[in-house]
């Protein structure tokens, strides 16, 4: 009598079973990693602080007094002062601004302000995340606001 080989190998049931194990860890573990910010959503928060800025403009406007925007790179936010409406950045967007030292005679600091006339002291604001950025630029004669993609990353 003649023995056969032990065969090696898995069955089809146990590859089975390993593939479920593997899809039920991914199902559990995958919304639990950290997404990074898409270039569309980046170019929406863009949008978002223009709107915002704009919003103070016009209530500079309306209102016959100096209205100012503040803005904090170390939290990522940008708070509007005729609303008061706190816009929070995502962590992996990086913000920085880059502001006018003084403003109708005082001292601008981290905000933008916006004149009755609807002028402004002016500023860029860079917003950006790895492989894209974008800027958005406050005119100071005008007080227009625009939104641009960023030159240099």
């Amino acid at each position: 009598m003649t023995e056969r080989p032990a065969e090696s190998g898995f069955t089809l049931l146990e590859t089975v079973c390993v593939l479920a194990i593997i899809a039920m860890l991914a199902a559990i573990a995958l919304p639990g990693f950290p997404r990074g910010t898409s270039r569309t959503a980046l170019e929406a928060y863009c949008l978002e602080t223009a709107a915002l800025l704009k919003g103070d403009r016009n209530a500079a406007i309306r209102r016959g007094a100096m209205v100012q925007t503040e803005l904090s790179p170390l939290s990522g936010t940008i708070r509007s002062g005729a609303s008061g409406r706190v816009m929070q950045l995502p962590r992996d967007v990086t913000f920085r601004a880059i502001l006018a030292g003084q403003c109708g005679g005082r001292a601008s600091g981290t905000a933008i302000q916006f004149l009755p006339s609807g002028m402004s002291c002016g500023g860029t604001i860079f917003l950006a995340r790895p492989g894209a950025g974008f800027e958005v630029r406050i005119a100071w004669l005008t007080g227009g606001i625009e939104v641009v993609p960023a030159n240099a990353l």
